[in-house]
């Protein structure tokens, strides 16, 4: 299992792998992978839920009880649901974005496919990001999966990050290199 090789530490880390192994056991991989991904729009896109999941004022049990609502409305899965109310009550949700994220590098590992994480100032429509997709395939010699932000501070172009190995070709950072450039000529 190449998920074994891949290195995750700290709390989200050592929950993740949890749910990894436990999804990997019941044979439920793409549906609580499917499961992760909704709940981790929802908390991007939803700044009570975030707030609720981050504020440290809120009582375990509150926030279990408001976490089982929610994930209840949004219709994941019995594990996923199990899963979340046990990092509720250990006090832990504030690293459940963390855990996503780890969750799917050890997705990612386990199918054998790179994760790229790609930020731009707009929303890459689907031709943009099926072209960038094949780009970075036949760069890295492997499946990539897009984990697409966007971030209006670049001002234009993108900034595309594979393991260790980053390209900037954003506005805002040429920008601040001709600001480099011309700071030396006076």
């Amino acid at each position: 299992m190449s998920a074994e090789n891949t290195i995750v530490s700290g709390i989200a880390g050592r929950y993740a792998t949890a749910l990894f192994d436990l999804a990997l056991e019941a044979k439920q991989i793409d549906v609580v992978a499917a499961d992760m991904a909704t709940i981790k729009t929802s908390l991007e896109e939803c700044a009570d839920l975030a707030r609720l999941v981050l504020s440290p004022l809120v009582s375990r049990d509150d926030q279990a009880r408001a976490m089982a609502a929610v994930l209840e409305k949004l219709g994941v899965s019995d594990l996923v649901r199990r899963f979340v109310g046990t990092v509720a009550l250990n006090r832990r949700l504030f690293a459940l974005s963390d855990m996503i994220d780890v969750f799917g590098k050890l997705l990612a590992a386990e199918r054998g496919e790179v994760v790229a994480k790609v930020t731009s100032a707009k929303k890459l429509t689907v031709k943009q990001m099926e072209a960038l997709t094949k780009e970075l395939k036949s760069s890295t010699g492997s499946d990539v999966i897009i984990d697409a932000h966007v971030d209006d501070d670049i001002i234009g172009g993108l900034v595309v990050k594979v393991g260790s190995r980053m390209v900037d070709s954003s506005i805002r950072t040429k920008l601040q290199n001709l600001k480099f450039a011309m700071k030396g000529v006076g």
